[in-house]
């Protein structure tokens, strides 16, 4: 694809308008018109201004793009992880995790992840999942990671949570204030110096920025990626040695450690 096809695509992704573009680079909708037919091409200065626009990278405007590569919205059908979570449940008798599944289910509705069609319960329903994948078949680890984020995104109380006192308390460890500019470093410190005193917290929470880290891509800014990738190098060899201090847990302890590492990498060479 040309830099006009790139222009384009972009634009049409982010739902702009060549007018809107326009006005957003200080030209003409004629000159944005003119871009994405390649009869001319943007300035340096105006490949920076489209690319800080359309928050990618100046490669991402100039190198070629195959039309047959599309990002898929999500790797797996949440209601069939529902359909398995729920069934798995049943049959360890995990009564916490039957709970939660439709408490988190109710809270979460209306809701979409990040920049996406996606039912923001599909998140809760991955960690679920990916905590079973890993051999992982605890009621409480379960149950909180289908509850993690009620608390923070849908105002719920702990006391209204239809669980046992220990899944209260890991959903409680894994929700935090809301932060400023000014008190977001104090926060976080907090925040994960006390979710390090609890493994099962530590687990639940190095699953979350895994899926968290997957979808950053298509659902953060460029800046918001950077503090994502610093906070992570800050914080998570921490939460990763206090799994691995738990034997059962050695095993997801080295595939989070590659999942989250392997996924800070990619993300540092494309950036």
């Amino acid at each position: 694809m040309s830099i006009g096809s790139n222009i384009k695509t972009l634009r049409v992704e982010r739902h702009l308008t060549q007018e809107q573009v326009a006005d957003m680079t200080g030209v003409t909708f004629q000159a944005v018109s003119s871009w994405e037919r390649d009869e001319y091409k943007p300035d340096i200065e105006k490949l920076i201004a489209l690319a800080g626009l359309f928050d990618v990278t100046l490669s991402a405007l100039t190198e070629e793009r195959p039309a047959s590569v599309r990002p898929k919205e999500a790797v797996f059908d949440w209601e069939h992880m529902k359909t398995y979570v729920k069934t798995t449940a049943k049959r360890l008798n995990f009564v916490d995790t039957l709970k939660a599944i439709d408490f988190a289910s109710e809270a979460h509705e209306g809701q979409n992840r990040k920049k996406s069609e996606i039912p923001y319960i599909y998140h809760p329903l991955n960690l679920a999942c990916h905590a079973l994948s890993m051999n992982i078949e605890d009621d409480a680890v379960l149950a909180a990671c289908l509850l993690h984020d009620v608390i923070e995104d849908c105002n719920k109380r702990p006391e209204e949570l239809p669980v046992s006192e220990e899944v209260r308390e890991l959903v409680i460890l894994l929700s935090h204030s809301k932060t400023t500019p000014e008190n977001r470093d104090r926060v976080m410190q907090e925040y994960y110096a006390s979710i390090s005193q609890n493994p099962k917290a530590s687990l639940i929470k190095c699953i979350d920025r895994c899926n968290n880290i997957t979808t950053m891509a298509s659902g953060l800014r460029r800046e918001r990626i950077w503090r994502m990738i610093i906070e992570t190098e800050r914080y998570y060899p921490e939460l990763l040695k206090v799994i691995k201090s738990v034997p059962e847990y050695n095993n997801a302890a080295w595939l989070l450690k590659y999942q989250i590492e392997s996924m800070l990498e990619i993300y540092k060479r494309l950036m």
